[in-house]
């Protein structure tokens, strides 16, 4: 194993122990905010993630929280995605996930646009991930939760 993937691999076993947003937080009515949340399980495998998510009036991403169970792949993807977009607004959280898809769209290869990689952060941790097709759909667990959450929420017919 090269040392780049020993990093990677350590980056998914510390945010799959040491989770970023886990732990459901009622989104209290915060006036003009929009709150959405979305179950999501993985039939292959039984992973599930609930998220939640609080959008402010002007479209950026207040808070996510999240619950869930399976593997390390899917809680450690759903944990660096928080930490992505927490604070981003809607139109960034819209580009980190097309990032995120494509990577996983990689198989293993990555992105070549160190830019791209560097606006992922630890989610290029799971460039990996990408060369087994069955982990793939741990991995983008959390984003599809996100991403109903922010339907449900209507703040993506407002932006």
């Amino acid at each position: 194993m090269s040392t780049l993937e020993q990093m990677y691999q350590q980056v998914i076993l510390d945010h799959a122990k040491h989770p970023v947003g886990r732990g459901l937080v009622d989104v209290a009515s915060v006036e003009g905010h929009l709150a959405g949340e979305s179950h999501q399980v993985n039939p292959t495998c039984g992973d599930e993630v609930t998220l939640r998510v609080d959008v402010t009036p002007e479209g950026s991403v207040a808070g996510v929280s999240w619950e869930g169970q399976g593997c390390s792949i899917s809680q450690a993807s759903v944990s660096v995605m928080t930490g992505l977009v927490e604070g981003a607004d809607l139109a960034e959280v819209a580009r980190l996930d097309g990032l995120f898809h494509d990577l996983m769209s990689s198989r293993g290869k990555g992105l070549g646009d160190d830019d791209a990689e560097d606006a992922l952060g630890d989610a290029t941790a799971f460039t990996g991930v990408s060369q087994y097709p069955a982990r793939i759909k741990c991995a983008l667990l959390g984003w599809a939760a996100l991403k109903d959450s922010l339907a449900r929420s209507g703040a993506l017919a407002t932006s």
